[in-house]
């Protein structure tokens, strides 16, 4: 860093401003190099890749013990039905009566949404929430570990692969496709269904922009969950406890690591804009109205 000196700064008034005057001795300020902008962001994104790395590393530490993922399965189709919850297979008939390019959207919103959402929602809220993105960021590692952790202990065939209860792997079918054959794909593992990853994150992703955004169209991205649940069932990836033990896991992290209190900046921002947004309405209903032809 070079020190370079920063001028006192005048009020108004042209006498200096103390409450302005920068901190260092003798007026001293160390200016960051251009280079140096870029170190907390390129820190942050090694951080996000080694935890993804980590993450489908264990991913892939269960996805051999075939035998066992199809056990579990049989063992939570039967617990699902002893709770009698819906089935599976009902709303995959439903997503299947529909048109073909339908069924090639919710295929196409399970393979290219769910890592693109989550990680462009990181971006946005490091760039626009700081003081929100470290709690997110944190809560989603956290979460992520310890779906990992059933992942390696529980091993869990997917609906898809039932194909003697009915289902129908969608985007083998119809396209696009997201996994190979599961004995021998190395780049995923299959047998990852609970808890449901898609479920949580998305889940996670849209409290966090509610609690975070003051704008009355925050509770629309409360849909961004509600079709993904749509999606990982109808497609037969996940069954309906998958996302369940998901929420659960969420719900605890959530009550450990408590959201971030909004800052006073926010706070007073939100206060100026609430009276705005309230004459703004006020204009709009006391606008003169035009006469109504007889």
């Amino acid at each position: 860093m070079l020190p370079v000196r920063v001028p006192t700064p005048l009020s108004r008034g042209g006498r200096p401003d103390a409450d302005r005057t920068p901190r260092g001795r003798s007026g001293w300020k160390a200016v960051l190099p251009p280079s140096g902008r870029w170190r907390r962001p390129l820190r942050e994104l090694a951080l996000v890749a080694l935890l993804f790395a980590a993450y489908k590393l264990g991913r892939l530490l269960g996805a051999h013990h075939i035998d066992e993922a199809f056990a579990n399965a049989g063992r939570l189709w039967d617990l699902e039905r002893a709770l009698r919850l819906p089935s599976e297979e009902d709303l995959q008939d439903l997503l299947l009566e529909l048109p073909t390019p339908a069924v090639v959207a919710a295929n196409a919103y399970y393979k290219y949404v769910h890592f693109p959402a989550t990680a462009l929602f990181l971006v946005w809220t490091y760039a626009r929430r700081p003081w929100h993105y470290r709690w997110a960021r944190t809560v989603l590692a956290v979460m992520t570990g310890v779906a990992l952790a059933v992942h390696i202990a529980v091993p869990l065939a997917p609906p898809r692969m039932l194909s003697g209860l009915g289902f129908v792997d969608t985007g083998a079918v119809y396209g696009p496709g997201v996994y190979g054959p599961a004995h021998d794909d190395g780049m995923a593992n299959q047998f990852a269904a609970m808890p449901s990853l898609h479920v949580g994150w998305a889940v996670f992703v849209a409290v966090s922009l509610v609690l975070s955004c003051r704008t009355r169209w925050r509770w629309l991205w409360l849909a961004h969950p509600v079709v993904t649940l749509g999606v990982v069932i109808g497609t037969a990836n996940h069954y309906w406890l998958d996302g369940a033990v998901a929420l659960v896991i969420l719900a605890v992290v959530m009550l450990v690591l408590r959201p971030p209190a909004r800052p006073r900046r926010e706070r007073a921002r939100d206060r100026r804009e609430q009276p705005e947004a309230a004459v703004a309405e006020s204009g709009k209903s006391t606008a003169p109205q035009a006469p109504v032809a007889a």
